[in-house]
């Protein structure tokens, strides 16, 4: 979510949700109970950062985490060692969605509020070799982009939340397009190569939703699925797609994370009471337990998820 004000998150969630309708073509989940889901344990991984917006495993023991600081402006991506170590690998402005493959980190910048409202073109993706630990710069010209994915055909979409459009955006080698207009105040992304879907959530909207978008046939309409709750008051935020094909969602303002399943449309809380989640993932690499959750937060914090038996 990139928005680096929490009191002003709270207030914009509300005046955008009042002032939009309801997408057609929604389909209702069901929360199903705790028999089924779960309740998982949480424990403390890591505080004292400033506003940490992404994280992504780097698969050599550690954590890739965006951070902007409490003033809001500038910005870094950081890495968090399974060994407790801490380090800046790049200086970003309002960094936001992270991405992995093989070497290469790449990261969104240019996703404040000011850039999102002031519709200033002046966002990237960012390439971060993570051997040589030099950044270089492989798209521009973008609005406050927030999510990231990468498409097996080396093309990139983006999600934007704040200011308008804020709808899809699919980058190629011949441009940047954007895609499934109908979905709007678009935030967390991310590619399932098991299903060949993007999934796809919404912020300010007054319902949240998970969209799937089908990458074969781009041009069709995405399904959705409604999650419980009032939109800004969920105020959903990043995604993973889990080992198990789930999909676990952050639910940024309402402090938890769920987890949807896409193909029966079911969804249930595996865990709350974390302020202001931004985005989860599952651990990968030395010294990271797979079978985890790990959550970023507004607050500084990272948080591990552990399925309980």
């Amino acid at each position: 979510m990139a928005i680096h004000h929490v009191v002003v998150k709270g207030v914009l969630a509300v005046s955008v949700a009042l002032a939009l309708v309801s997408g057609a073509g929604v389909v209702s989940a069901e929360e199903t109970a705790g028999a089924q889901c779960g309740r998982w344990a949480a424990s403390p991984v890591a505080s004292g950062y400033g506003i940490l917006e992404n994280l992504a495993f780097d698969g050599r023991g550690g954590i890739l985490l965006s951070e902007v600081p409490a003033s809001g402006s500038g910005g870094a991506v950081l890495r968090l060692g399974a060994d407790g170590s801490r380090e800046v690998l790049a200086q970003a402005s309002s960094p936001g969605g992270i991405v992995v493959a093989g070497d290469t980190a790449y990261f969104n910048t240019g996703g404040s509020l000011s850039s999102g409202f002031g519709g200033r073109a002046d966002g990237t993706i960012e390439a971060l070799d993570l051997t040589r630990r030099t950044v270089s710069t492989v798209v521009t010209g973008l609005t406050a982009p927030n999510g990231l994915a990468k498409l097996p055909d080396g093309g990139f979409v983006v999600s934007r939340d704040l200011g308008s459009p804020s709808t899809l955006t699919r980058i190629t080698g011949d441009g940047s397009t954007p895609i499934a207009t109908e979905l709007t105040s678009t935030n967390g992304i991310m590619y399932d190569s098991n299903r060949r879907k993007l999934f796809v959530s919404n912020t300010f909207d007054p319902t949240t939703t998970l969209a799937a978008i089908d990458i074969d046939r781009m041009d069709a309409a995405p399904t959705r699925i409604t999650i419980p709750g009032f939109g800004p008051l969920n105020s959903a935020d990043d995604l993973t797609v889990g080992p198990d094909g789930g999909v676990y969602l952050a639910l940024n303002a309402a402090g938890r994370v769920v987890r949807v399943d896409p193909d029966t449309g079911s969804s249930c809380v595996i865990a709350d009471g974390i302020p202001f989640a931004t985005s989860a993932r599952f651990g990968a690499g030395p010294g990271w337990d797979p079978r985890s959750v790990y959550v970023t937060s507004f607050t500084g914090t990272i948080t591990r998820l552990t399925p309980q038996a």
